[in-house]
């Protein structure tokens, strides 16, 4: 079988008029927005194009979200993977790949331009290839903007329009990257998140207009001109202008026989209402982007609740990551194995660290509570590998808590009882070469250290009501309730820390009689 040859022409060349737009947002209206997404859905997406392109430009918050969106994929680390790991040629592929794709340049802004299906419902990038020491390779991935591309009315299929066949021609095989999103099932055309969210940038749009005018005559005084009965239509316009005018320039004339009286209304309403209707709007947008509200803004909340949401969002990072590699995997990486190995079976795979971090702090807790209370016994290479520490080689100088040798001298984990061994020396002589101040204060930092878990214990009824508080009002409301605050003292379990506290001043009180024993 013959390899392929690629298409190395461009096929759908930028044009001038690319960067203009009808601006369909313009007087936008529910109407207007319905038959632009009726002209969307029989196929024809070019004023849907730029519509969601404005809808981006004009409102900060949904450009914001929408980046967020993004970025959370963009800023990811990815690897190519061999389609069987033990074959030696699958091996060579990956490689091959990998050292193409890291050649792109902006490879980042390649996928950048692609993750615009996300709002869309569908992104296009033209791959440039081009020959290289006789193997084929991307010189270039140049993106498409949305409004040249079609879904035939007859047959459904996908066409882009060119300078030479304006009525459109379906996309050349493995000339075209095309990156689809679905935001829930359905024609590629209705399935972008912009297509959920227009409606709420309409109304928003409603809200800020009627919010500006509001903003204009609020506090001002209601100007009320009064004419005679036989007044003319001229007498009447100039009282109008009169009115405009006091009201822009406080000052104004008008005809003698008319009158102008300022009435002041009062605000029963609320004034904060385009606000709220407006945020509201916002938070629809938030929860169609990103799947949530609370970490997209300033707004309240638990540690809890944030954490829950932050889950929410990573999946759809998942989500986001599985879908541009399985687009690249099918539209780039195939058909550059195809065209320099004649192979379109074995296809490497790419995958994105979409991960999340882990919380090395709670994961430190868990291997000691393991080791201290279960006895479990962990490899030290685990844990050098599990937080990127390197190992010590030879005499290299290791850090070490305060008040404790690198020997490992000193009370240690703060065990009260003697170790076999390892019996307590309280006498003056006693070997350890250190003196009195020293091993009290060795004392005092192990007992610290010991009562990290008392202490937590003992707070975890006020740490527990802090988490569960919607706001810092609700907690100082409820520590400024003496009631409350009894109750949940009596709920507070201190005797671990009282118990360590006994023991501390009885080791202290014994290692001053022993000091004291040895000078005499």
């Amino acid at each position: 079988m013959q390899t392929p040859r690629p298409e190395s022409r461009e096929v759908a060349a930028a044009q001038v008029t690319d960067k203009y737009s009808e601006y369909p947002s313009d007087g936008l209206t529910p109407v207007r927005l319905a038959e632009i997404f009726k002209e969307a859905d029989a196929g024809d997406v070019l004023r849907q194009a730029e519509l969601f392109e404005e809808m981006e430009e004009k409102d900060p918050h949904l450009f914001s979200q929408l980046q967020t969106r993004k970025n959370a994929v963009t800023g990811l680390d990815y690897e190519v993977i061999p389609f069987d790991s033990d074959d030696p040629r699958d091996k060579e592929i990956a490689e091959f790949v990998e050292a193409q794709l890291g050649g792109i340049e902006g490879f980042e802004d390649i996928m950048l331009d692609l993750l615009d299906a996300i709002g869309k419902g569908f992104a296009v990038s033209e791959i440039m290839w081009s020959y290289d020491e006789g193997h084929v390779v991307v010189d270039d991935i140049r993106s498409r903007h949305q409004k040249r591309f079609f879904w035939d009315s007859v047959d459904d299929s996908f066409k882009v329009r060119t300078q030479e066949a304006p009525e459109g021609i379906e996309l050349p095989k493995n000339k075209f990257i095309v990156h689809k999103y679905k935001a829930r099932s359905g024609h590629p055309s209705r399935a972008g998140v912009l297509r959920v969210v227009a409606w709420m940038y309409l109304f928003k749009n409603y809200t800020l207009k009627d919010w500006v005018a509001f903003c204009e005559v609020f506090g001002m005084p209601l100007r009320l001109g009064k004419y005679q009965p036989g007044a003319s239509e001229d007498d009447k316009r100039a009282l109008m202008q009169a009115l405009v005018a006091i009201g822009a320039d406080a000052a104004g004339i008008f005809p003698d026989g008319t009158a102008i009286e300022f009435v002041n209304t009062e605000k029963t309403s609320s004034t904060d209402l385009y606000e709220r209707l407006a945020r509201y709007c916002d938070e629809q947008v938030s929860k169609a982007i990103l799947g949530q509200t609370l970490t997209s803004d300033s707004g309240g909340g638990s540690y809890a609740q944030s954490k829950t949401h932050n889950d929410v969002r990573h999946d759809l990072t998942v989500a986001d990551c599985k879908a541009i590699a399985a687009t690249l995997r099918r539209d780039l990486i195939r058909p550059l194995v195809l065209y320099n190995f004649g192979e379109d079976k074995r296809i490497p795979y790419l995958r994105f660290d979409a991960e999340e971090s882990e919380d090395l702090t709670q994961t430190a807790t868990v291997i000691g509570t393991l080791i201290r209370e279960a006895g479990l016994k962990v490899p030290t290479s685990y844990i050098y590998k599990k937080f990127s520490i390197p190992k010590p080689e030879g005499d290299e100088e290791v850090a070490t808590p305060p008040g404790q040798t690198a020997q490992g001298a000193g009370f240690g984990p703060f065990s009260f009882k003697a170790q076999p061994g390892e019996p307590i020396a309280l006498k003056a002589g006693d070997g350890a070469g250190h003196g009195t101040q020293e091993r009290v204060d060795r004392l005092a930092a192990a007992a610290t250290r010991k009562s990290a878990g008392a202490f937590k214990k003992a707070f975890g009824p006020v740490l527990k009501k802090i988490e569960n508080a919607a706001s810092l009002e609700e907690l100082r409301d409820m520590m400024e309730d003496e009631k409350a605050v009894a109750e949940l003292f009596g709920e507070m379990d201190v005797s671990e820390v009282e118990e360590l506290l006994q023991k501390v001043m009885l080791y202290a009180n014994l290692e001053g009689r022993a000091a004291e024993d040895g000078r005499h």
